[in-house]
């Protein structure tokens, strides 16, 4: 800070300044050692930290149909994707932000996502009485969770929370690439990588150990349209479904952004148009005035 308040004090023209920066340079650090070895040290720790990311590595890009500019979500890898929710991410995971009716011409028909929010209890309330009550699921509820409260899902995982899925895939970077990588790239860990009790080696997260233990297997569901259930498919399905629950009105942005764009090219030929025909005659028009006697 004294070399900075130094500095600012001087003209950058001072033709002495390179020998006064380095005299009260040499000087700070004579009577400030013990701060010159913090500091130091903490460089050290934070090359430390730079070089254990070398551990993680960087998930491939994938093409992925619906992001293209015209392209929407497909409704059967989405159903499917559902299904792989429900049957494994679902018994840790939630999507709160997501609610029954929204699945409505996605997912399912609105009669069957009526039942299925049925064979749910919902803790609902205050009564009349001042009490709280469970009453079965209805369209307007949000997808279920898997535990009561964060206390509850601590608990239950050795004290780590398993995250909320509803906008996880613009959470992380290269969202949809890593989480599929995520999902497919448990490996052993290789030798000389030790693994803390609990974790499970993983070189797409950070460090290298996740806690949570490797979710999908081949044919781990049962696709209702006969799909082979492999664990890429199973991954790409769910990403696809996770994709959808982060930007649920991306197919519909895409076709409000056509036709706008439509419109402004129609009005852009029809500026164009109007300058060709009916005001260019006027622009170049000769006026000439005649004086009378």
């Amino acid at each position: 800070v004294e070399l900075a308040q130094h500095i600012a004090k001087h003209s950058p023209s001072d033709p002495l300044l390179p020998l006064t920066m380095a005299s009260r340079l040499s000087s700070l650090l004579r009577n400030n050692r013990n701060a010159v070895a913090a500091a130091t040290a903490a460089a050290a720790s934070t090359v430390a930290v730079t070089f254990l990311s070398e551990d993680t590595v960087h998930p491939p890009e994938l093409p992925w149909a619906h992001l293209g500019m015209f392209s929407s979500y497909d409704c059967g890898a989405l159903r499917r994707g559902f299904q792989v929710y429900r049957q494994v991410c679902a018994t840790c995971h939630s999507i709160e932000r997501i609610r029954w009716r929204e699945l409505e011409g996605v997912t399912h028909t609105k009669e069957q996502l009526k039942a299925m929010a049925a064979d749910t209890d919902v803790v609902d309330g205050p009564n009349d009485e001042g009490e709280m009550f469970e009453r079965p699921g209805k369209l307007s509820d949000p997808l279920p969770s898997p535990y009561a409260n964060d206390a509850v899902g601590r608990l239950a995982n050795n004290g780590a929370l398993p995250p909320d899925l509803s906008l996880m895939v613009k959470a992380r970077h290269s969202g949809q690439d890593y989480l599929f990588s995520l999902l497919t790239g448990y490996i052993e860990p290789p030798a000389g990588k030790p693994m803390m009790p609990g974790l499970h080696y993983n070189p797409y997260f950070p460090g290298g150990g996740i806690a949570m233990p490797p979710p999908l297997s081949d044919g781990g569901v049962e696709y209702e349209d006969g799909t082979v259930a492999t664990i890429s498919q199973q991954a790409r399905d769910v990403v696809e479904f996770l994709n959808w629950c982060a930007e649920p009105e991306a197919d519909a942005r895409k076709l409000e952004g056509a036709v706008v764009m439509a419109s402004i090219a129609f009005m852009l030929l029809g500026s164009g148009y109007y300058k060709r025909f009916k005001w260019s005659p006027y622009k170049t028009r000769a006026i000439s005035y005649v004086k009378q006697n």
